[in-house]
């Protein structure tokens, strides 16, 4: 959220009841909440980093609403399906305005519209730094945008809105899995674990000893929770770039992402490679895939001793690098 467009917005009508809570769903890093100075803000948000980031300002977090709210400001993201969940959601907890806000290039305009259409009274927009504010008061029932939550796709796994590969298992993780020896064992730590697919099936290999799923998203973290069922494993909620096992690991496995928002960012990737070589031992493997075009190799070969293509085409590579130089506890 801007803070820019929501005091424009108090400014032409937007009415905040005074000294009610306001519920701020889904803000991101370095959003200012602080035109809601004078309210006590709940920030709700399933994202790690995020959470961490609103703790430590010093506002009240949590993954999920708790009681009603005055007021609810809801910072869409980018899947559609779920920015209308969440503006269905802030509804179900308002009695009072339910503001929505979003960058164009987030599809602010199609979540308008989508809005108009359902909700009678929308005020605005405030069209301010590439982006748009609106609100609805009092909050609409729009409780046919509610989401089951999680549902199940073809495998029988579990998955949810607004999550990684949320309608199908994603094809480059079928290549890297297609790819994992059988005899693999040990500790092994699945980076960016997502809701669990690659977990649950490296866990057919009888010699691993234990799982460690590394993921910043509660709600992709509840799915692995039921696509994982293993004594072996163990569920972190945590930033996958900060987190760090209580022992050093014998193998990583990982997709890791490579977008931050809308743009492409090879860097992400990157950090996610340099991550898992602090987190192997010695003789450490990775095992890794990414798209075709994304050039990782130069990073792989400074922070591991030996690297090799395994596979691929011209959509994915799976590569396997070893020996990390760059390993800390």
């Amino acid at each position: 959220m801007t803070a820019l467009r929501l005091p424009l917005a108090l400014e032409s009508g937007l009415a905040l009841p005074k000294g009610a809570r306001v519920a701020v769903f889904a803000p991101r890093v370095g959003a200012s909440l602080s035109a809601l100075r004078d309210a006590p803000v709940h920030v709700i948000t399933t994202t790690k980093p995020d959470y961490d980031y609103f703790a430590g300002l010093g506002y009240a977090c949590n993954t999920a609403p708790e009681g009603r709210y005055g007021a609810s400001v809801v910072c869409i993201p980018r899947a559609k399906e779920l920015a209308r969940a969440l503006i269905a959601q802030a509804a179900s907890v308002t009695d009072g305005p339910v503001i929505v806000d979003g960058l164009k290039t987030d599809g602010i305009e199609s979540v308008l519209k989508s809005c108009r259409k359902a909700a009678d009274g929308v005020a605005g927009p405030i069209n301010k730094a590439h982006g748009k504010l609106f609100w609805m008061d009092p909050a609409p029932d729009l409780s046919a945008w509610m989401t089951p939550g999680q549902t199940e796709i073809e495998g029988g796994f579990v998955t949810a809105p607004g999550v990684f590969s949320a309608d199908a298992v994603d094809g480059a993780s079928q290549a890297l899995m297609a790819e994992l020896p059988e005899t693999i064992g040990g500790h092994l730590i699945d980076l960016g674990a997502g809701w669990g697919y690659l977990s649950a099936m490296a866990l057919s290999r009888e010699k691993i000893s234990q799982i460690d799923l590394v993921e910043a998203d509660h709600t992709a973290l509840d799915c692995a929770r039921r696509n994982v069922a293993d004594v072996r494993a163990r569920f972190h909620w945590d930033d996958a770039l900060r987190w760090r096992p209580e022992a050093l690991a014998d193998i990583v496995l990982m997709n890791p992402p490579f977008h931050s928002g809308r743009t492409a960012d090879p860097k992400l990737g990157q950090a996610f490679i340099r991550a898992a070589a602090g987190m192997l031992k010695p003789a450490g493997h990775l095992w890794m895939v990414a798209n075709r075009h994304l050039a990782y190799e130069s990073v792989l070969s400074e922070a591991f001793g030996e690297l090799r293509e395994v596979a691929g085409d011209n959509r994915f590579k799976v590569l396997h690098a070893r020996r990390p130089s760059r390993a800390r506890r």
